[in-house]
């Protein structure tokens, strides 16, 4: 039982060093002092500390949420054209292969009537 305390508290020692390292902790210790310094308290302290850490804001979100979903909307519209697009340059190689073929053909019977 006591191993598996020490053990823990290990886990939270290294996870503590973690974000002391990376400099979250003063990250949010700096939000947080900002928040706390604040005479008019804002409507949402969790959209305030967003905010200050780089985040769009709820509004901000939704409208690239929606300009997301319109961006893969076009996305999907162009690669379905330009699919068609290679199928219809298929088709027409193939129609031109078949069009040289019966001209080499209809040549090559020309010149066995000719003599050549």
């Amino acid at each position: 039982m006591m191993q598996y305390k020490e053990e823990k508290e290990a886990k939270k020692e290294a996870f503590r060093k973690y974000l002391e390292s990376s400099g979250v902790l003063d990250a949010l210790t700096k939000v947080l002092v900002a928040l706390y310094e604040q005479n008019d308290k804002p409507s949402s302290a969790l959209e305030f500390i967003q905010q200050k850490l780089g985040g769009p804001s709820a509004s901000e979100y939704e409208k690239l949420q929606a300009e997301m979903s319109n961006l893969q909307i076009k996305y999907d519209e162009l690669v379905a054209e330009h699919q068609e697009t290679c199928k219809e340059l298929e088709e027409h190689k193939n129609s031109h292969a078949t069009a040289m073929a019966s001209t080499k053909e209809s040549i090559d019977g020309e010149a066995h009537k000719d003599g050549f």
